[in-house]
């Protein structure tokens, strides 16, 4: 079974959870997780959620508005990238309005949220 890191802002984080009630609801061959975090970071945080990257075997980043300030997704993206980790971005609207990819991101593929994009990138790691 394939792993794949979700990566968002904690302000996302109803999205985060219709992307993983959206894989239940397809006999998915993969799962999802993440590092949701409710409290200040520390240096513990940043050293469990590089294992757990490094446990995947793909990242899919929700990129919204919210995006450009979270330092904490902003972060989980550099790391899968450092990893070696694939990594794609997906829009958290369909109009795309107000998102953008942190400059720091910029290498990151976007595409639209549709179940048929996910699960085509999946099958492909």
């Amino acid at each position: 079974m394939k792993r794949i890191f979700i990566s968002f802002t904690i302000e996302d984080e109803r999205l985060r959870d219709l992307l993983k009630g959206q894989s239940r609801n397809v006999n998915s061959p993969f799962e999802f997780v993440d590092m949701s975090v409710k409290e200040p970071w520390n240096s513990n945080w940043k050293t469990n959620c590089r294992t757990r990257i490094k446990g995947c075997d793909g990242m899919i980043s929700i990129i919204t508005q919210n995006t450009k300030n979270a330092s904490g997704q902003i972060w989980e993206m550099k790391c899968a990238k450092e990893e070696y980790i694939p990594i794609i971005g997906i829009y958290g609207n369909d109009s795309h309005s107000g998102i953008s990819v942190p400059d720091e991101c910029g290498y990151i593929r976007l595409m639209d949220w549709t179940w048929s994009n996910i699960s085509n990138w999946i099958n492909k790691l």
